[in-house]
């Protein structure tokens, strides 16, 4: 979706290992291109708070929802969202709620 709306973006599937990228890897990526890490693990969002790694980082707490109802939250939020990543470092996006975390 996001690459459709023209954001230049990689997912992990475009990634050598793919899906088992380690998060390090990810990390270091994600500073070296200043790219906007997006995840629900919460590994990344302590790798942020104890050492300000990744670059930056869209921290999803949505719970088990369909790719369509995270769809539907990003395209809803998608200029707030660009908006807080000017000011900020981590964003929490859960279903009912978009967080400045840092």
């Amino acid at each position: 979706m996001l690459r459709s709306e023209g954001y230049d973006t990689i997912h992990t599937l475009d990634l050598p290992e793919r899906n088992a990228t380690a998060d390090a890897q990810i990390s270091r990526l994600s500073i070296e291109q200043n790219r906007v890490v997006i995840s629900k693990d919460s590994d990344f969002y302590d790798s942020f708070l104890s050492k300000k790694e990744p670059y930056k980082l869209i921290y999803l707490t949505v719970g088990n929802c369909s790719n369509g109802t995270l769809l539907s939250i990003f395209k809803n939020n998608l200029g707030l969202i660009e908006s807080l990543l000017e000011q900020n470092d981590v964003i929490q996006l859960s279903q009912s709620k978009l967080i400045v975390i840092c």
